[in-house]
């Protein structure tokens, strides 16, 4: 093997690319597009939800539990109706995503010191948000309603005590302090970008070589298929490394992301991340001459399982257990463990041993794959 006809080779690939508009679009844009779009636009986070009231009371008690919900970074109180239709009307329409109906004795029965129902309509077309809503409402009437049952135990003579439940929870929340969907998305958001461009753009090299009619020239010189393989590849994990900086530096700088783990330890694993991607997409190219299919096979290859199986999009241990044995094939879903345990957890190489052994077994096999896939001929 020949570094020089290699170095060439990789040099062939870098005058393609800075010519190829498609090419240069892909690797510059679409990173920080990639993270622009989802790390604001895909959160599991719901705050100011829209909150239509019906007061019946109209109390100063009443009027104290609405403000609670008013006060609460979750909810925004849109208006108080003066009817239960207007009120479910508001739902209806998707006005109101929590609409709450006060009792007319409300207030009379906290001061006898009785129970009494605060009736809550979630709109629950989307689910996850309902449920949040629901929890949400649950937290702010549960904290307004100790503190009503602590001033009536005053009221009576009797010790703040009595009114503490047998047991109760102390939480402690570790790695995501805040529970931020992003910290957790925008890791996500990395392999997903990394997956998406490093195939695309490797799909794209022998496509480019049959189309534009220059496999003949390569076919006649005497680089061999590794050194042209090595060569293609070479300025595209450059490339990847650049776009996987230029992400990681985003997610920290932009969305405020935790970076708790060493730089080391995000390079090495992400360098076997672009092997493997960078080699499917190599595979792909080889066995269609077409940038158009090559480009769509690579996407639909790399991008669906890396969305769907690898516990960005849904929570693998809340899967059927067939689609978890599917998702143990899927490389991006090592990668994404990787990330989240740098980020969030700070572990090193010691900690992540499986993963990583699982990405160096990958890397190999594709890139077994890739030397075998690609031959040097025109048949």
């Amino acid at each position: 093997m020949s570094w020089r006809r290699t170095v060439a080779i990789a040099r062939k690939e870098l005058i393609h690319v800075r010519r190829d508009p498609r090419s240069l679009l892909i690797a510059l844009l679409l990173p920080i597009m990639q993270m622009i779009l989802l790390g604001y636009g895909a959160t599991l986070d719901a705050k100011h939800l829209a909150v239509y009231a019906f007061d019946r009371d109209g109390s100063q008690t009443s009027q104290a539990l609405l403000k609670r919900f008013q006060a609460s970074p979750y909810f925004d109180l849109v208006r108080t109706v003066e009817g239960y239709a207007d009120l479910t009307a508001a739902v209806d329409a998707g006005r109101a995503k929590l609409g709450l109906v006060v009792s007319p004795d409300f207030s009379r029965r906290l001061a006898e010191g009785g129970t009494v129902t605060v009736q809550a309509i979630v709109d629950a077309t989307d689910d996850n948000t309902a449920n949040l809503a629901m929890g949400y409402a649950e937290a702010v009437i549960g904290g307004f309603s100790q503190d009503v049952q602590l001033a009536w135990l005053r009221r009576q003579g009797l010790p703040d005590r009595a009114a503490a439940p047998p047991i109760s929870v102390e939480t402690r929340t570790w790695y995501n302090e805040d529970l931020e969907s992003r910290n957790f998305i925008v890791p996500g958001v990395v392999a997903l970008v990394m997956a998406l461009v490093g195939a695309l753009l490797s799909s794209l090299t022998i496509a480019r070589e049959w189309e534009r009619g220059t496999m003949e020239q390569l076919v006649s010189t005497p680089v061999t298929a590794r050194e042209i393989m090595i060569g293609k590849l070479v300025p595209y994990f450059v490339i990847g490394l650049v776009d996987a900086a230029l992400c990681v530096g985003f997610g920290i700088g932009w969305f405020g992301v935790p970076f708790r783990g060493t730089v080391g330890t995000l390079l090495v694993a992400t360098a076997l991340y672009l092997v493997v991607v960078l080699g499917i997409g190599f595979v792909i190219s080889v066995a269609i001459p077409n940038q158009l299919g090559a480009s769509s096979i690579a996407i639909l290859v790399t991008l669906l399982p890396t969305n769907m199986l690898s516990g960005f999009a849904f929570p693998i241990d809340q899967m059927p257990a067939p689609i978890r044995a599917v998702s143990y094939v899927v490389w991006a879903r090592y990668y994404l463990t990787i990330l989240k345990a740098v980020f969030l957890k700070g572990s090193g190489l010691a900690a992540l041993g499986g993963p990583l052994l699982a990405m160096v077994a990958y890397a190999a096999v594709v890139g077994t794959v890739a030397t075998r896939a690609f031959r040097k001929t025109l048949d």
